[in-house]
């Protein structure tokens, strides 16, 4: 199995026209807020169906934040296609992939 790419070497495999624009990369990380026109089984099902193909294009670590059942799935390069469920969870670390990264959940489920 062939290695990750890195992010410079994936930038760096990019024309100088793709670089000017929105280039066709996928992110390392990603944050996916469900809204309230989201709840339901249909509209968590196409967020998940979302999370799952930023998973197989590379994404490294996805959460996808629930505000209605204070919950979070943690989606993860590590995992086997299956996300981690949260319940309750006051803040997220984002571990060692990236250091420093901390998301304070207490104001998004008071809202």
């Amino acid at each position: 199995m062939d290695r990750p790419r890195g992010r410079l070497e994936r930038w760096q495999d990019l024309t100088p026209q793709q670089r000017r624009g929105f280039p066709p990369l996928c992110p390392d990380l990603l944050v996916e807020l469900a809204s309230p026109s989201d709840a339901g089984p249909r509209g968590l099902t196409a967020l998940r169906r979302k999370m799952a193909a930023y998973q197989a294009n590379g994404a490294q670590l996805g959460w996808l934040l629930i505000p209605e059942q204070q919950s979070v799935e943690i989606w993860s390069s590590d995992a086997d296609g299956e996300p981690q469920r949260l319940q309750g969870a006051i803040a997220l670390e984002a571990g060692e992939r990236f250091p420093g990264l901390r998301l304070e959940l207490a104001e998004l489920w008071e809202a």
